[in-house]
C-alpha cells in the first residue's frame, strides 16, 4: 500500500533518505508531499513519528494505490 503525507513547508531532498526513501515533491503552495510504499501500519506510525520529531505540521495522510504512484513517477 502506498501513502502520501503532506506537510507544511518545504523540505530539502536529503530528507528523502531519513523518510525511508519516500519521494519528496515541493509543491507550489509551500507544502511538501512525501509519497511511497509503506509495508505496514508499524512503518506508517514510524514515518508519522519522524514528522513529529522534525517539528513540522502534518496536513494530511492519504492512502494511494500503486496505479496512482506510477502516474506520479512518469
Amino acid at each position: 500500500m502506498g501513502y502520501e503525507l503532506r506537510i507544511e513547508g518545504h523540505l530539502d531532498e536529503h530528507w528523502s533518505t531519513w523518510f525511508d526513501g519516500l519521494a519528496l515533491t515541493l509543491e507550489g503552495d509551500g507544502t511538501t508531499t512525501l509519497r511511497g510504499v509503506v509495508t505496514d501500519q508499524s512503518e506508517l506510525h514510524g514515518l508519522l513519528a519522524k514528522v513529529r520529531d522534525l517539528g513540522v505540521t502534518l496536513i494530511s495522510v492519504t492512502p494511494i494505490n500503486s496505479d496512482h504512484q506510477q502516474q506520479h513517477r512518469r
